[in-house]
């Protein structure tokens, strides 16, 4: 099986250290390949291998071990909101999910869903209007997606009253996106959420979520109970979508405006050469 470089030379999040130290050796997959993740019995720090082949590029970050399969191409997506002091970095667990990864992605995009998927929580009705939005490519590659807002009517556990909350989207690899949703509390600055998805084959995946949020007296155990909750109800609603994998064709699935960012995510995805749990536009 042949996966494309932009992928091969990229680095993937394959495990958290609490579930490594807790576990102590765990056997995953990336790209449909066998990997053992492990500690390194001289250093004892984590160590990604690759069944067939032995030791893979592994390195430490947000909490959570990274493994890249070929050579390094670029460094690992950097936050410079973790380095706030009033923030929390949390891990907010990974979920194995039926389905392309790119089409974990794009659902993380689609805000069409959220007043009936998260009903009660990130939408109602009859809210249900999606307001246009702009859509741009960002400099170093990827998707931003800007003026986005949504009427949520519980958008954080912090959250007393229901408000349209203003969103910015930002793909920055084709497995890795990140959400700038405005804090109820401190509607001038953001929460973050992220989501690193590890590309087990081309029709699994599984979601490694992280939570970049302001503290605004909440619990680190409360923030990850509730972004929980959100993806257990998209879980079966991406396991039940087909093709499992994401058409790359711009005919396959009809766009309505709301997919404005989905369309260019699609678009970027094709530019790039990406096929690994995609269907390709030929």
């Amino acid at each position: 099986m042949s996966v494309e470089s932009v992928l091969w030379d990229d680095w993937h999040v394959v495990a958290e250290c609490d579930q490594l130290a807790q576990r102590g050796r765990i056997a995953t997959q990336l790209f449909g390949l066998p990997i053992i993740v492990a500690r390194d019995e001289a250093s004892g720090a984590p160590r990604v291998y690759l069944e067939s082949a032995g030791p893979v590029h592994t390195a430490v970050k947000y909490g959570c071990v990274w493994a890249c399969l070929g050579t390094p191409a670029r460094g690992i997506v950097d936050f410079s909101e973790c380095a706030d002091t009033d923030r929390w970095v949390v891990n907010a667990g990974s979920i194995g999910v039926a389905t392309s990864g790119l089409r974990a992605v794009e659902n993380f995009l689609d805000m069409s869903h959220l007043c009936f998927v998260h009903s009660g929580y990130l939408g109602e009705e009859p809210h249900t209007a999606v307001k246009t939005y702009k859509v741009s490519n960002l400099p170093e590659g990827g998707i931003l997606a800007t003026e986005c807002k949504f009427y949520q009517p519980l958008a954080s556990p912090v959250a007393t009253e229901g408000f349209d909350v203003d969103y910015v989207y930002a793909i920055v690899r084709p497995y890795t996106i990140l959400l700038y949703k405005a804090n109820p509390v401190q509607p001038d600055r953001s929460d973050m959420i992220v989501l690193f998805v590890q590309p087990v084959s081309e029709e699994r995946c599984i979601a490694h979520m992280l939570l970049i949020y302001l503290k605004d007296e909440i619990t680190e155990p409360v923030l990850r109970q509730f972004a929980q909750l959100i993806f257990s109800q998209d879980k079966p609603i991406l396991e039940n979508q087909l093709p499992k994998r994401l058409p790359l064709n711009p005919r396959a699935e009809i766009p309505v405006r709301a997919d404005a960012a989905s369309a260019a995510y699609r678009q970027w995805l094709r530019d790039t050469g990406v096929a690994f749990g995609a269907i390709p536009a030929n």
